[in-house]
């Protein structure tokens, strides 16, 4: 059995808009429903993804808004991001596009392993954000795109095994894709 990859992953978003909430659901399963503002907690989590074992290292960061001075903390050493907002929210959505562009700046690259996740989905009255709104942006981004509730557990672990395959192909190891054959 190979040795377990470890792979440090920051969380990363506008204040409530379910970082902690989805990384708590991944890591030990639950839903905390209170509110009590993050000013940095690191999670360890063992994870199996396509038979390699990795040691992830999630970073749930502060809430930050489009003033916020981008930590280098949050650049050294990451391998990858979950950069959250909230479907019921445009300013989430606004400012998770500015911290994008300060990610960028940071790490001096024009693209980094990247999960963007429409959070609260099952706000459906609340709602504001359209499913395509955010597949655009993540698009736009050359990142990967999903929509999940912390709440009622849905997508939590498959996002940060998304991210870990968006890592391990920016390092080259994407799993081989199926061949497809067309007839003409």
């Amino acid at each position: 059995m190979p040795q377990p990859k470890h792979r440090k992953i920051a969380v990363i978003g506008y204040r409530s808009v379910g970082k902690s909430s989805l990384t708590i659901q991944f890591v030990e399963g639950q839903f905390v429903d209170s509110y009590d503002p993050t000013i940095e907690n690191t999670f360890n989590k063992l994870v199996s993804v396509n038979g390699q074992d990795f040691n992830l290292q999630l970073v749930d960061t502060a809430g930050q808004d489009e003033y916020s001075i981008f930590h280098q903390s949050h650049s050294m050493d990451i391998h990858g991001y979950v950069l959250v907002y909230s479907v019921t929210s445009n300013k989430s959505f606004e400012v998770v596009q500015v911290l994008h562009d300060k990610l960028l700046d940071m790490v001096g690259k024009i693209q980094v392993p990247t999960v963007l996740v429409g959070n609260k989905k099952d706000l459906h009255m609340e709602r504001v954000i359209k499913p395509e709104e955010g597949k655009k942006l993540a698009d736009s981004w050359g990142a990967a795109f999903m929509e999940s509730s912390a709440k009622e557990n849905e997508t939590a672990v498959e996002v940060f095994k998304r991210i870990i395959l968006e890592m391990e192909k920016a390092d080259g190891n994407a799993p081989p894709e199926e061949k497809k054959c067309a007839m003409m």
